[in-house]
């Protein structure tokens, strides 16, 4: 895709025109969701006006069903073995799981959750503004865990987006999300902990999850890996791609997935008659090197424990599902929460927060 590579781009991969991203390892999976739901017109059921098929990734529609029927999303299903980070930049999400955990969030909320040794979970996304669209635009990321911590509890984290790091250029024409990782922490700032088992909860590991913003005229450097390890760094191009920005030196004008050298600075520039911003996922760390064995939602080492964790998902579903809906929606006007372990929490600034109009 480039005529000739950077010092610090290794190689460029065209990105899918829907379906999950190109990762290295320790990363599994990642998907980018971006989809205009339009306003509620259900009479607060908060469900679309045409049912699904159960299986909707068209990607050339202005949103998708995915396995929802009446609610777009997915319903519930089983994972072991590996962590979900779902990264929000617009719009909500209704989650609910096996052991009992729940919440609304969205609108640049993180939540994280580690699979281990079994989680069923629903990730539904309601249509909960009937006075205006519901857009949605998120991540969903797969981090890896090393045999060891395969069988872990699982375990769930919510970073609302007030306690999320920002990082801002003096000139305001670019930005950084940090939605995990060591970079763009400016002094004082408490980067949120990963769950305790997870790969990215050792430093030297050195996983970061970045959203990069860079508007015309703007320009940031992506510093080089804080590790002197091997580590993997991807970057991708998910909007704006044909401003034709400049990444270390080189035009990109296609969404791309950008293998990164990790041990070298990395200099974005945008011109200022570009028409639009540019924006930028980055997705680094520690390889954890061990064999990977994947059937659909289950992540192990070996294809016999593959075999297990379906014999183990039929035989207890993971400790069964405590919802009355699989696709479990929660009430319009709930607003923004997250119960774990039987405790519910609200982000710091809407303990009244209601979402419908």
């Amino acid at each position: 895709l480039l005529s000739t590579m950077s010092a610090a781009i290794l190689r460029a991969t065209k990105l899918p025109t829907s379906g999950p991203y190109p990762t290295l390892d320790p990363f599994l999976f990642c998907v980018y969701h971006s989809d205009d739901y339009p306003a509620d017109e259900s009479g607060g059921k908060m469900e679309t006006t045409f049912p699904g098929n159960g299986s909707d990734f068209n990607p050339h529609a202005p949103y998708r069903m995915y396995h929802g029927h009446h609610i777009p999303g997915f319903p519930q299903h089983p994972h072991r073995g590996f962590e979900t980070i779902t990264a929000t930049m617009e719009g909500l999400i209704d989650h609910a799981d096996s052991v009992g955990n729940a919440g609304r969030y969205g609108e640049g909320d993180v939540q994280w959750m580690t699979a281990g040794g079994g989680v069923v979970h629903g990730e539904m996304f309601p249509l909960v503004h009937s006075d205006r669209p519901n857009s949605l635009r998120l991540f969903q990321i797969w981090l890896n865990l090393p045999a060891v911590s395969k069988m872990v509890q699982p375990s769930f984290a919510m970073f609302w987006n007030s306690d999320v790091p920002v990082y801002k250029t003096d000139d305001e024409k670019a930005s950084v999300t940090v939605w995990a990782g060591d970079y763009f922490l400016e002094e004082n700032v408490t980067q949120n902990s990963p769950p305790p088992d997870s790969w990215a909860s050792d430093p030297s590991n050195d996983v970061a999850v970045l959203h990069i913003t860079v508007q015309p005229g703007g320009s940031i450097v992506i510093p080089k890996a804080n590790s002197s390890a091997d580590i993997n760094r991807s970057v991708y191009l998910i909007e704006g791609h044909e401003s034709n920005v400049k990444v270390d030196g080189k035009v990109i004008n296609e969404k791309v997935c950008l293998t990164m050298d990790a041990t070298k600075d990395v200099p974005i520039e945008l011109d200022q008659g570009a028409k639009e911003e540019v924006q930028f996922l980055l997705l680094q760390g520690k390889p954890i090197n061990e064999p990977v064995a994947q059937h659909g939602p289950f992540v192990m080492n070996t294809q016999a424990e593959i075999r297990d964790a379906f014999m183990d998902y039929q035989r207890t579903q993971f400790g069964g599902w405590p919802w009355p809906k699989d696709d479990m929606v929660f009430p319009q006007d709930k607003g923004r929460f997250a119960l774990i372990d039987g405790k519910e929490t609200r982000p710091p600034s809407s303990t009244t927060e209601s979402c419908s109009s």
